[in-house]
């Protein structure tokens, strides 16, 4: 990694020694800087659908270290979550209560979301914020993007943009739990008026709020491109390694008054924890794109790109059966010996790769656009046995179970305005999708081989005017299991679910007041949700629900009430029901398992109120004091609706103050940033889950729960050159 950082670096100083064009901000203004894999994806301003847009600033002024998810934190209808409780490390985030799995996430367009499970690891890119230009996120179905079907929520992240002026940066913070982030970051601007060079590289360490919950996580970005009048070629990489200690076992219920800190993981080990009980995982993501512009009326862009994965968690394992690894018992002298402690790794080793493209036409009141994407994804999970006491040769293969799964995606997209403000959006996808997976760890018999075929329409009219909008859409979309939903095992397969999305909503923007609300209806048909049932396979596995919906509006509204004084906010009211539902509880005294019929039920993690709001007060030029409010009611761990299996509801208060100096010598801009985390020191919790069974006659009810830091602070100096 070092090797190309510095090969990168020394390239762009080489060619900052090419004679420069003097006409060079003249002729920059002519070339092609458009972002067309981007504006192909994203919802444009009249676009009727539900959206927020958040520029380069933005992200840069909330960008202090932790993750992606809590640089989104204040966004309408927006929860995150954080295992290590500071927000280094594994995170989270939901959207009206769409977990990460549903949330379609893309990176310069091109698809980010696990192949597999169909969630986001952010952690897998640490500080992707800080080589970030934009970022869109659409509530609802939205608009039609590669990769995983949007089945709640889309996040388009883009990195291309072209720098025309040289910089250099140096970012750093420090803070609560020892928590250091250092970045530096370059770029040539434009060299010869047709070439830019820009790099970051990164380093973000903290020990976590949780017991041993440590991250050690480093990351670069190197963006290479030429740029004319008509066309553009730019090749990406970014790549992460993350080292994080297991934190992803919350705490037992009864701890959270005593020990709110503690951490399970790595306490099978005699004596003190096991100190690599770690989670090991480096990404590299390569990107090549062509973009072109034909005529006044035609863009072309296409791009391939191949992302690299290979890592393992490691675990220390107590009493572990011999038949449990494929082997039998251990015979010492005359003794027969059934378990042994042991340390395990469990890799997955894959590549992801494919290509996507779009066409637009642009001319007098019609925007139309042909796009899709192919991708492949080869994975291969095997799990070794690296130590045991004893019974196992070195490096044990117990488990080696591949997949593989293939998705092409079409779309076609119309806008049109008639006149008067009027103007009309429809959005046909079809996605086609297959599974072949060779066994699970725990089930190496089964054999998935499952096709899928998608179409998603989505239809709506918009009224735009005088900083106006008002909006109403109409979509569809279907998704496809995650691939832990076919150990179900051949006879109870899951089905995909489908969603019918309604959004009515209206905007007005202008000086010195703004506001917006929003009405979604989310109809789902067989979506899938957790309920306790073991399988034909003995697993536990998510089962299709019949019918559920999320019913909600969205409030938002901001006023500058002084050149010293603004502020803005959003509150989101909604129900979340599952209309019948059937819990499956273990019965340990008998062996089996009961029934529980519910109906009506809300939805798990899925509040019915979500707020927040900032007060943002300029005391002297260049100066800010900014009062940042989030609150996020009940979360009920599971889909009974039960108040003792839930998150209480939660305020938290954080503070951030910034100053920014211009001072005359080298420097062009120091940007010193404080920001106090949860003010008024609040025990609270982001997330968790529950077991419930029964034993000794008694319902017993078992609740994890994953708590947040009390106050804590990270301190920014941020300096350009």
């Amino acid at each position: 990694m070092k090797k190309i950082i510095f090969t990168c670096i020394s390239l762009s100083f080489y060619c900052m020694a090419l004679s420069q064009d003097t006409t060079h901000h003249k002729l920059s203004d002519t070339l092609m800087l458009e972002n067309i894999e981007v504006s192909s994806l994203r919802a444009s301003d009249k676009a009727p659908f539900t959206k927020t847009n958040i520029s380069k600033t933005e992200i840069e002024k909330n960008n202090l270290g932790q993750d992606l998810p809590f640089v989104l934190n204040q966004l309408p209808s927006v929860v995150v979550n954080s295992d290590a409780g500071n927000g280094v490390g594994y995170t989270g985030i939901s959207i009206r209560g769409t977990d990460a799995s549903r949330i379609n996430v893309t990176l310069n367009g091109i698809p980010y979301n696990d192949a597999e499970s169909q969630g986001t690891f952010f952690v897998d890119l640490p500080d992707v914020s800080s080589s970030l230009s934009s970022i869109q996120v659409q509530r609802g179905v939205g608009t039609s993007s590669n990769g995983a079907g949007a089945f709640g929520a889309t996040i388009n992240l883009s990195t291309n943009e072209v720098n025309k002026e040289k910089y250099f940066e140096l970012n750093n913070t420090y803070g609560s739990f020892n928590t250091w982030k250092n970045t530096i970051k370059y770029g040539t601007g434009l060299l010869a008026n047709h070439f830019t060079i820009d790099a970051r590289v990164s380093r973000i360490s903290s020990d976590g709020y949780v017991d041993r919950a440590t991250s050690h996580l480093k990351s670069f970005f190197v963006s290479a491109a030429y740029i004319n009048k008509k066309s553009s070629l730019r090749f990406n990489i970014l790549s992460g390694k993350e080292k994080t200690y297991q934190a992803w076992y919350g705490i037992p219920e009864s701890y959270l008054d005593s020990d709110r800190t503690y951490n399970p993981a790595g306490t099978e080990k005699p004596g003190s924890p096991y100190n690599n009980e770690t989670d090991n995982y480096t990404q590299t993501h390569y990107q090549l794109f062509y973009d072109k512009k034909m005529n006044d009326n035609i863009s072309f862009n296409a791009a391939i790109f191949l992302t690299r994965g290979k890592g393992y968690y490691e675990e220390y394992r107590a009493s572990q059966l011999y038949s449990d690894y494929g082997l039998p018992d251990y015979i010492n002298g005359t003794d027969t010996i059934t378990s042994t402690d042991l340390i395990r790794r469990l890799w997955l080793d894959n590549y992801f790769y494919g290509g996507i493209f779009s066409f637009q036409y642009q001319k007098n009141q019609s925007h139309i656009t042909f796009g899709g994407g192919w991708d492949e994804y080869d994975g291969n999970h095997y799990d070794v046995v690296t130590w045991a006491q004893q019974g196992f040769t070195n490096g044990y293969v117990y488990s080696k179970v591949p997949a593989n799964k293939r998705d092409l995606n079409l779309y076609g997209k119309l806008l049109q305005n008639f006149g008067s403000g009027f103007s009309g959006f429809a959005d046909i996808q079809g996605r086609f999708v297959n599974y072949d997976i060779k066994g699970f760890e725990s089930n190496p018999e089964i054999r998935i081989n499952k096709y899928y075929t998608f179409f998603n329409p989505k239809i709506g009219v918009s009224f735009n005017k005088n900083n106006f909008q008002a909006y109403a859409s109409y979509s569809i979309a279907a998704k496809e299991p995650n691939r832990d939903d076919f150990e179900a095992g051949q006879n109870e397969l899951p089905k995909p679910e489908i969603l019918y999305d309604l959004e009515l909503g209206a905007v007005k923007k202008y000086t010195p007041f703004t506001y917006g609300a929003t009405l979604f209806y989310m109809n789902y048909h067989n979506q899938l949700v957790s309920t306790g049932k073991i399988n034909d396979v003995g697993a536990y596995t998510r089962t299709n629900a019949p019918e559920s919906y999320r019913l909600g509006v969205e409030l938002q509204a901001g006023e500058v009430f002084a050149k010293w004084l603004n502020a803005s906010g959003n509150i989101s009211f909604s129900k979340n029901k599952i209309k019948n539902f059937t819990e499956y509880v273990d019965d340990y005294d008998n062996g089996a398992q009961i029934e529980n019929q519910y109906h009506n039920t809300d939805i798990s993690f899925s509040p019915d109120e979500v707020a927040a709001a900032a007060v943002n007060i300029i005391p002297l030029q260049n100066s800010e004091i900014s009062f940042q409010s989030k609150y996020v009611g009940r979360q009920f761990l599971d889909n009974t609706s039960h108040v003792s299996r839930s998150i209480d509801p939660y305020y938290v208060q954080n503070v951030q103050l910034s100053y920014k100096l211009h001072p005359k010598n080298i420097f062009k801009t120091i940007d010193f940033i404080f920001k106090i985390n949860n003010l008024f020191n609040k025990k609270y919790e982001s997330n968790g889950y529950t077991y419930p069974y029964f034993s000794g006659g008694n319902l017993i009810v078992e609740n994890y729960y994953f708590p947040m830091a009390p106050t804590n602070f990270l301190a920014a100096v941020n300096i350009e050159l």
